[in-house]
């Protein structure tokens, strides 16, 4: 008989205990929300963008709540480096170099998100580590109502007209700024040539500035006449923004080239609410999700099986009609992208 009270006693605890848990606080482990720290651009300006659309959905269906930093992608990485003993973020989204400096550093853990199978390999980590969630391209700017057409060279870029209305982020802070690093160096030749060019358009460059986002609305009140950015960010600004034209600078054989600027997300090590960022990448790369990539955010699906056929899309394809491509060396650019950026501030004195 005492045996059998023990014995109740003990199942009566055992089935008492979740309920218990359920009335104390909410651990990291479950609670209702998620922290992405990403980079500028694809959170609209008027709340109409993708993200806004995506986590708005996420939340109804799971009923988890995303919380968002936003920042240049140097930006984001060197905030989530310096949690790294205590992780705030979930998810962590940034432009090339700076989501493989985000692996190197230790700031990502592994996890195959769902349907990574339908994203191409040079758009996702060999170890899973990182995946693009929205495929972008390098670009430029200008003030369609100031300038009849566009730049088409570098060296357009160096005329008197240009003199404090011309901007590009900075590079080692922001992705877009990084890329104007890398594409001059493709386009010059190598380094040394880039940076002496770089050099003579600091007389006409406006100075730093840590988001390429800030940099469009200028363009388009004149404030600036050309500056860089990506395709996708600057085609969805340009629905509010109607002197916002894309462009994309002549390299060295006299054609107007670009390279591929995606969005990579990675899960973060150790982060707080680890289940709710592996959910919230699954949904974000998932069909119905990359269907609107182009249709509300105006970028490129990172999803080979999503073919878009919306006014987007169509209107995309176009700007990319007779720009050529070309594949940065990114574990190179990795690697030396410290003593790039340095070299960088030496020539231009920045």
């Amino acid at each position: 008989m005492p045996r059998n009270r023990v014995s109740l006693a003990l199942a009566l605890a055992l089935l008492a205990t979740p309920a218990l848990s359920a009335c104390g606080t909410s651990t990291a482990s479950d609670a209702k929300e998620v922290t992405v720290y990403s980079a500028d651009g694809l959170k609209g300006e008027n709340g109409d963008g993708w993200y806004d659309r995506v986590f708005a959905d996420f939340t109804k269906q799971t009923g988890i709540k995303v919380k968002y930093v936003e920042g240049g992608s140097g930006e984001m990485v060197q905030r989530a480096v310096r949690e790294k003993s205590n992780p705030q973020a979930d998810v962590l989204v940034t432009l090339p170099p700076f989501i493989q400096e985000a692996d190197a550093k230790g700031l990502l853990q592994k996890y195959e998100v769902k349907d990574s199978d339908q994203v191409s390999g040079a758009d996702k980590a060999i170890d899973g580590s990182w995946i693009s969630v929205v495929n972008n391209y390098f670009g430029f700017v200008y003030n369609r109502k100031e300038l009849k057409q566009a730049p088409k060279t570098w060296n357009d870029l160096l005329d008197a007209k240009y003199k404090n209305k011309l901007q590009y982020s900075t590079p080692g802070v922001a992705g877009d700024g990084t890329a104007v690093l890398i594409k001059a160096i493709h386009d010059f030749g190598g380094k040394e040539q880039a940076l002496a060019y770089l050099k003579k358009l600091q007389a006409n460059n406006v100075g730093p500035s840590a988001s390429t986002g800030k940099l469009a609305p200028k363009v388009d009140k004149g404030e600036l006449l050309a500056a860089n950015g990506d395709v996708q960010m600057n085609y969805a600004q340009a629905k509010t923004m109607p002197n916002l034209g894309i462009w994309f600078p002549a390299d060295k054989d006299g054609k107007p080239s670009t390279f591929a600027l995606p969005y990579a997300a990675g899960l973060v090590t150790k982060a707080p609410h680890s289940e709710n960022g592996k959910k919230l990448l699954d949904f974000m790369l998932a069909q119905k999700q990359q269907q609107e990539v182009s249709s509300i955010g105006g970028g490129f699906s990172a999803r080979q099986d999503v073919k878009a056929t919306d006014a987007n899309a169509v209107a995309l394809t176009r700007i990319m009609d007779g720009v050529d491509f070309f594949e940065p060396d990114w574990t190179d650019i990795n690697k030396n992208l410290t003593s790039y950026v340095e070299d960088w501030k030496s020539a231009t004195g920045s």
